[in-house]
């Protein structure tokens, strides 16, 4: 009996050492995960920030790096990555990287708001003047609705700033002004923390780095030899993340109203219409993620209206002609007034537009033909065919005409058989006949 006590003792104890060193292992933070941006700023990158900033957290990481490389982006995905950033339960750095990457427009939102901001050598930061985005640019904007934009994004960076003691002063004139800095201006200005070549560099200065948080308390940074655990985009969201750019959109658009076209003149192929439905979906979503202007959409779909309207009717050139003028306003306008990084290349809307038009003018050429050639089946197809007498004719006779004979007039006199005539006319089931010359 003692011997099984000193066993479930021991085994006891196994167990609570094992408990405390799991722990241990839960508590501390063992690793730091690193976000990877890599284009335009949109509500795709939200949803990745926030679910790596929030699995850092549960999983006890010491810290979150948001390695950035963006043009900048939409203005509600900013805030509320930023609104991420600040509300962080642990330090989160952004670093501009790799080398010749750089933080435009809302990118300097981002990196002002990190609890460490940091560049790579060659890199730059500024050009964060707001631009009106989604149809703004329709109609000149007033002065005083210019002031209360640019007012308002000022208040804001400065506010980012002077939280992290940073170079509020140049922030405003980077909003202003457009100004920009490289990474060693920048660091001399006080805009960014640090200067390192790579990751493991970066790791290396954040060591001992005390950071304050949002609710005051202050963490001390034990970055030396804490394992780096890059956590990736998943499929979805990267997938999601590719679709929302402004070409891929647009040739979204296209191919959904191409698609569900060719299966209006085709029913029954069922293959266009299920790809065109499928482009219809991901393209509504991709611009629901942009800056879209509704009046440019409306007249791509007006102008695939058009090209429907070709095919169905007789004018020869008319609609076409309009479908192609709608398409390439509409195409342009798409996101007029957007930032410059949501903008469909003009090359695209050229190859869209010549390769619809050379579609349809196919389409047209071909029912021009199929209008004026003489028609091949009925009646009609007897006119200007030969045939040949059997019972002679005078004025009225038998002739013999792919295997059947038919009665048929003269309107030349007496045709002998044998003598070869032409169809000129049909009445009822009597053909009307001249001598062939």
């Amino acid at each position: 009996m003692s011997r099984i006590i000193r066993i479930l003792l021991i085994l006891i104890g196994l167990l609570l050492v094992a408990s405390i060193a799991v722990r241990a292992q839960t508590t501390s933070p063992t690793r730091i995960d690193v976000l990877t941006i890599k284009g335009t700023i949109n509500p795709v990158l939200v949803d990745y920030i926030g679910r790596g900033i929030d699995r850092a957290e549960e999983t006890g990481a010491q810290a979150v790096i948001i390695q950035m490389d963006t043009p900048g982006g939409l203005d509600t995905a900013m805030r509320d990555i930023i609104q991420g950033i600040v509300n962080a339960q642990i330090p989160v750095v952004v670093y501009v990287a790799p080398a010749g990457a750089r933080a435009a427009s809302a990118g300097t939102y981002i990196t002002m708001s990190a609890h460490v901001a940091a560049m790579a050598p060659n890199t730059a930061i500024g050009a964060a003047t707001p631009i009106a985005m989604g149809g703004e640019g329709e109609a000149p904007m007033s002065d005083e609705l210019k002031a209360k934009i640019i007012n308002d994004a000022v208040a804001y960076i400065r506010d980012i700033a002077e939280s992290h003691g940073r170079n509020a002063e140049w922030a405003e004139k980077a909003v202003r002004e457009g100004i920009s800095a490289t990474s060693q201006e920048a660091l001399e200005l006080n805009v960014v923390d640090m200067i390192a070549p790579d990751l493991n560099a970066l790791i290396a200065q954040l060591d001992g780095r005390q950071v304050t948080m949002l609710d005051g308390s202050v963490i001390t940074l034990q970055t030396k030899g804490v394992p780096i655990n890059h956590v990736r985009m998943k499929t979805i969201e990267n997938f999601l993340y590719v679709i929302a750019d402004p070409n891929i959109a647009f040739l979204l658009l296209s191919l959904a109203t191409l698609g569900i076209m060719i299966e209006i003149f085709n029913p029954g192929l069922i293959f266009p219409g299920v790809v065109g439905a499928i482009c219809g979906i991901l393209a509504f979503y991709s611009l629901g993620q942009l800056p879209v202007n509704i009046a440019g959409v409306l007249l791509i779909i007006l102008a695939f209206g058009f090209f429907i309207g070709e095919v169905l009717t007789t004018t020869f050139g008319l609609f076409t002609m309009g479908g192609v003028v709608s398409l390439v306003i509409g195409s342009l306008i798409l996101f007029q007034g957007a930032s410059p990084v949501f903008r469909v290349d003009p090359w695209l809307i050229a190859i869209v537009t010549i390769s619809i038009a050379s579609v349809f003018a196919f389409v047209v050429n071909r029912a021009i033909r199929a209008h004026r050639k003489q028609a091949r089946t009925g009646r009609e197809d007897l006119i200007g065919k030969r045939a040949v007498v059997k019972v002679a004719i005078d004025p009225e006779g038998t002739v013999f005409f792919k295997g059947e004979r038919w009665a048929a007039i003269s309107e030349q006199g007496r045709i002998e058989p044998g003598e070869e005539v032409i169809i000129t006319g049909i009445d009822g089931l009597t053909l009307h006949v001249i001598k062939k010359q």
